[in-house]
Parts: C-alpha cells; sequence; structure tokens
C-alpha cells in the first residue's frame, strides 16, 4: 500500500521485525551455554536468560515507535533502562505495502493491545527440544485477537550449521496468514495434540473423548497451532487452567485467518482487552475445521471440573 500504511499495518510490521530480532537473542543465549535458568513457580515453570532479554527487546522497540499500545508481557521485569543493542527498528516491507482490511484503517494506537511471549515453551527450550520453542506477538482491537506474529527460532535445526535457521510466519483477519503452507490432516482422520509437561486425568480424559486415531505431545500453545495449520494434528486439546492471554493471542489470530478456531472447552471465545485476566482458566480447544464436532466431545464431567476453577 503506498502512502502512508495504517496504524495496525505499520504495528504488524513492526512486530514481524522485532520477532526476528527475538528469535536471534533466544538462538544467541542457547548458544552462549549459560540460559541463566530460575523457577518461577515450580519446575514446570520455569524462566530463562533468553525469555528476559526477548521480552525486553519485544516490549522496548515496540513501545518506542509506538509509546501509545497497551503491552503485556509473560514475565514480571523491573523497569529499567534497556541496552540499544536490543532495541529493533526494523519493519517488514512486505506487510507495509499491503492494503489494510477496511475495518481497521482508523484503529489509533490506543485502542490497541499487545500479548507477548518471548519464549513460549521455554521447558522444552532447556531440554534441548528446540522445534517446540517459539516467539509470540499476538495483537487484539475490542478484546479480540486480529493480527499475530510467531517467530520459530530453531525452524530447519535439525539440518545443522548450514540450514537456514529459524522463520516467522504472521495472520491477519481479513487478510490472511502467511511465511507458512497451509495443510489439513485427512477428513477420515484425527489427531490431537496436548500438553507434553502439564497433564493430569482431566486432561488425559478429555483427549480420550474426542475418539482420536493419534495423540501428539508437545510442547509450546505456539507450536501446537503451527501444527493445526500445517497438517500434523486436526485439534488442540488442553483441558485444564495453565495457558495463558500471551500464549494463545498471535496463535489465535493466524488460525482464525485461515478459518480455523480457538475457545476455552465450552466453545467461547476468549477476549483479549487490557483488563482480562491473563489465565485461560477454561481451557483451549483449537481446530483448523470441525470446531463443533470437538466441542460437543467435551465431558460433562470435564466442563465441570473447569468451570468449578
Amino acid at each position: 500500500m503506498s502512502g502512508n500504511p495504517a496504524v495496525v499495518m505499520r504495528l504488524v510490521a513492526s512486530a514481524y521485525s522485532v520477532a526476528e530480532k527475538a528469535g536471534a537473542i533466544v538462538r544467541k543465549v542457547l548458544h552462549s551455554g549459560d540460559l541463566g535458568i530460575v523457577e518461577k513457580t515450580g519446575a514446570n515453570d520455569l524462566q530463562t536468560l533468553a525469555d528476559r532479554l526477548a521480552q525486553k527487546s519485544i516490549c522496548a522497540s515496540l513501545s518506542r515507535r509506538f509509546p501509545k499500545i497497551t503491552i503485556i508481557g509473560e514475565e514480571d521485569l523491573p523497569s529499567e533502562e534497556v541496552q540499544e543493542d536490543l532495541i529493533e527498528n526494523g519493519q517488514a516491507e512486505d506487510i507495509l505495502q499491503r492494503s489494510c482490511p477496511e475495518q481497521y484503517r482508523a484503529l489509533k494506537e490506543e485502542e490497541l493491545v499487545v500479548w507477548v511471549d518471548p519464549l513460549d515453551g521455554t521447558k522444552e527450550y532447556t531440554e534441548g527440544l528446540l522445534d517446540n520453542v517459539t516467539v509470540l506477538i499476538g495483537i487484539a482491537y475490542g478484546g479480540r485477537a486480529i493480527a499475530g506474529v510467531i517467530n520459530q527460532p530453531f525452524y530447519n535445526y535439525q539440518l545443522g550449521a548450514e540450514a537456514d535457521f529459524g522463520r516467522t510466519m504472521w495472520g491477519m483477519l481479513g487478510l490472511g496468514a502467511f511465511g507458512f503452507q497451509l495443510q489439513e490432516v485427512p477428513a477420515d482422520k484425527r489427531i490431537v495434540t496436548t500438553t507434553r509437561s502439564h497433564s493430569n486425568k482431566t486432561v488425559t480424559d478429555c483427549v480420550n473423548a474426542m475418539e482420536p486415531h493419534e495423540v501428539i505431545r508437545v510442547g509450546g500453545a505456539g507450536n501446537k497451532i503451527i501444527q493445526l495449520i500445517e497438517g500434523k494434528a486436526s485439534a488442540y486439546v488442553f483441558a485444564s487452567p495453565g495457558c495463558k492471554k500471551w500464549d494463545t493471542c498471535a496463535p489465535e489470530a493466524i488460525l482464525h485467518a485461515v478459518g480455523g478456531k480457538l475457545t476455552d472447552m465450552c466453545g467461547n471465545a476468549y477476549r483479549y482487552n487490557a483488563d482480562v485476566k491473563h489465565m485461560n482458566s477454561a481451557g483451549v480447544l483449537a481446530t483448523l475445521r470441525n470446531h463443533d464436532y470437538y466441542v460437543s466431545r467435551v465431558p460433562q464431567s470435564v466442563l465441570q471440573v473447569l468451570k468449578s476453577d
């Protein structure tokens, strides 16, 4: 789009470059050999130096260019001066060239909320399961996830040093999603992806109720949504609190941009206003197709457990 791009397009273009910078930080910390791990609430809830530096980079870079947006990040970090080498000023030119969907052209900075998970899949990162790791930047307006950027810092890492490491995908309602090849699981197969490290009886009961032909257990919410849009899984089923808004905002926007759906286990949409509670208390159910089927299979016992949370 020539002329002056809409605010939201400039924000998405910045978020793309900023996510790539964060991915480079995540790789650099890993290669340094000193992850700087601290436990937040326990052994399954970790924070590393990569989480801290990537969030500083993302939040400082975006707030410098868009001072009136609200940014909510996963890590609770002290306010301090951010080193200049963490700042990313670039913008993805091909995003700036695209025409903004009519309904978002007049949006102002102060109407936008950005949800940031600087390193989704931290536990897997510390264990060397690098393809589970993503950087998530989601953009919400009016409580709805409207755009998102996902960076996979270690995409292709199995190919060794010669490989082109990392990739970035993005999507926006009314525009579509880019940076990957959309594929679907064959219609006659039900493949469920679910948590690797946060399982319990309720989670397992709900997965089994879907009558899957196959179950995949991996880390990271962003990673699971990528499985849906690349045809590796039919549904992401997580019948438990634990996922937060910064885990789901960006992936939801990309999934919805290609016709998929992300809700709680009852089939209700999550809200992404600045003042909502951060926990997705009623679990996460995401699909590329046939969402109603999966909602209908959720056992009443599971819904009662989640509603009582």
